[in-house]
This record gives C-alpha cells, structure tokens and sequence, in this order.
C-alpha cells in the first residue's frame, strides 16, 4: 500500500491529462458570477423586507381579540348541573 502512494506521489504528470487540464471555461466563470450577484440581490432584498417588519405583532388594542377569545375557552361546569351545550358531531364509523 506504501509503495502505491509513493508511485503515485512521485509521478510528474498525472494519467489522461490534456492541454486544457485544470482551466476553467469563461462560461463556467460567468455562471459563478450570476450566482453572486443572484446571492447578493436576494440577501439585499430580504434584508430591506426585514427592516420594514414591525418590532412586535402584538396588537395595540387587544380587546376584540380577547372578546373572540373567550367564547373558546373551557366552561367549567359545577357538580350537579348539565353540560353546557356542545355542537354535536355524527357519529364516526370504524374502519376495517
């Protein structure tokens, strides 16, 4: 295995190697440009979107919300009393 490495490693010129070896193309260099400035135009963009977002969502006046809320939460019912009424759903089939 040692002797596989130092072969390789003392060869001068690698195998099927040609002239144009290691060169890269124009086109693939304009590529990598229009990648870049593609980058930078959406950072920059998303950037100026960012800034725009306000420091919090929290509502200034939270009062209708809270009014929409309150129909939501759990009503608890004292012992001895009926349940308050719940939207009834059919009843599901089992499958299999």
């Amino acid at each position: 295995m040692w002797l596989s490495a130092v072969v390789l490693l003392a060869d001068e010129q690698p195998a099927n190697t040609g002239p144009d070896f290691g060169k890269a193309s124009p086109f693939g260099l304009l590529v990598v440009v229009l990648l870049l400035i593609g980058t930078f135009a959406l950072v920059w963009s998303m950037n100026r979107h960012l800034k725009r977002l306000p420091e919090s969502f929290d509502p200034e006046h939270p009062e209708p919300d809270q009014a929409v809320d309150e129909g939501t939460v759990e009503v608890e019912v004292e012992p001895g009393t009926s349940q308050p009424d719940q939207p009834k759903t059919p009843p599901q089939e089992s499958s299999g």
